[in-house]
């Protein structure tokens, strides 16, 4: 429970324990002290009550009329509250209590009782001619020393609330001044690992945090330098790949392409130089040209599977519309959704879409075990948003083979994001690519090839 509390709910709390415990301290101290307290004061009162007792008893005793006297001196107590005369009752002496007045009124029932006021009053007895005639009795008011303990504690809840708010706006804005670079560094970090490097990390906050934060924003600049080169490279490399593909379905079609065209020649005028009379030859020279055939058709598919010959010449979206419906899908439903715009795209970035849409669709029809493969591609606000979903299998366990890896490494190429990921019960396959950051990162690479086919 503490551990899923931020930090302002727990110094508040911290606070709030610290307020009730100074209000329960207030109250044991005033517990403990006013008791002892109160008995002290009442001290002086309660001897001077036993003075008057004993000037009293003496007055009593050498007055030639005692009951006159006691009259006139009953008559003069009459308006003191705390020392009063008590004429003897039916019952005997020590049986009469002496107790204070109530002391309830000016301050709350509850403090009262929680103060354990003690049996401060007083009785001394009056003899005349020997005869327990009545009391001097000491009973105090102590409604104004409760009063007073009472104000008392009312300046302690007072004391504590004013400082607990205090310390509480106080540390309020303190924590808040060293959370706000904290939520500042976060973000910059979570930016950072999803690949954004470019939005600085705001300087603030205590000199700890200011150090964190201009650290950050130096890993930040690093990164982004290591990340620019690392995408120089992968550019470099798809180039190369390109390349080598280009060169390799070059060879391909200059050289095979004659030799199977000459066997296949060959096959025929053979055929024909023995006017079908001899039908174990007859049966070879077609077995021959049937695989001729078939080296034919083998060559074509990896010369479009190495280079798209027809972008430049259909455009990327009859392109794309040519490869699905050349693929051999049995048994599944293939749709695509291919934006007429795309036709604008050229160079890396063309191919790029070409790539990702060829690789997506081998791999869903050789693992996904699928019904329905849907493509889409299009652009949107200067980004090429490219889809592969199957209703297959899914992706069980995620592993960049050299298709995934592929896709990937070209993407990343051109600034792109490549994911693979499983929505509404489809394994998808999806990749953004920006059209400026391509088109600026192909001018060096149109150049070359201009040089190179010159």
């Amino acid at each position: 429970m503490w551990r899923l509390l931020p930090l302002r709910a727990r110094l508040s709390l911290l606070l709030g324990m610290m307020f009730v415990v100074a209000v329960l301290l207030g109250l044991t101290a005033l517990q403990i002290f006013a008791t002892e307290q109160m008995a002290d004061e009442s001290g002086p009162a309660a001897r001077s009550a036993r003075a008057v007792a004993d000037a009293l008893n003496a007055s009593l005793q050498t007055s030639a009329n005692p009951r006159q006297t006691l009259d006139a001196f009953a008559g003069a107590l009459g308006t003191s509250e705390t020392i009063q005369f008590r004429p003897v009752a039916p019952v005997a002496f020590s049986e009469q209590p002496v107790e204070t007045r109530d002391p309830h009124g000016m301050a709350p029932r509850w403090f009262t009782d929680l103060l354990e006021i003690p049996q401060i009053g007083k009785s001394f007895p009056v003899m005349v001619e020997g005869k327990h005639v009545g009391d001097i009795v000491f009973s105090p008011d102590v409604t104004w020393e409760i009063y007073e303990k009472w104000i008392g504690f009312l300046a302690i809840i007072v004391a504590a609330t004013i400082l607990t708010l205090t310390t509480g706006i106080i540390a309020h804005f303190t924590v808040g001044t060293a959370l706000r670079p904290l939520e500042h560094l976060a973000a910059g970090l979570t930016r950072m690992r999803n690949g954004d490097y470019s939005r600085v990390i705001p300087v603030a906050g205590p000199p700890e945090i200011r150090r964190s934060c201009e650290q950050a924003n130096d890993l930040a600049q690093r990164l982004n330098a290591l990340s620019i080169d690392n995408r120089d490279l992968l550019h470099k490399i798809v180039s190369l790949q390109d390349d080598e593909r280009r060169d390799i379905a070059r060879e391909l079609h200059d050289e095979l392409g004659p030799l199977l065209f000459g066997i296949r020649a060959g096959a025929i005028a053979l055929r024909d130089s023995t006017g079908g009379g001899n039908d174990a030859l007859d049966a070879s020279v077609e077995n021959i040209l049937q695989s001729v055939e078939s080296l034919q058709q083998a060559n074509r598919r990896i010369l479009d599977h190495l280079r798209p010959l027809y972008i430049q010449e259909l455009g990327l979206m009859k392109t794309i519309e040519t490869f699905l419906q050349n693929t051999p899908a049995s048994g599944i439903a293939l749709t695509s959704r291919i934006d007429a715009r795309l036709d604008e795209l050229e160079g890396p970035l063309s191919q790029t879409v070409y790539r990702v849409i060829q690789e997506g669709v081998t791999n869903a029809l050789r693992h996904a075990r699928a019904s329905s493969i849907d493509v889409k591609a299009a652009l949107d606000d200067q980004i090429v948003i490219i889809e592969v979903a199957d209703d297959g299998i899914g992706f069980t366990d995620v592993k960049f083979g050299r298709g995934l890896t592929g896709m990937h490494e070209r993407v990343r190429a051109l600034s792109g994001t490549f994911e693979v990921l499983h929505e509404a019960g489809n394994s998808v396959v999806r990749c953004r690519l920006p059209v400026v950051a391509a088109a600026s990162e192909s001018g060096p690479e149109r150049s070359d090839g201009n040089r190179a086919g010159s």
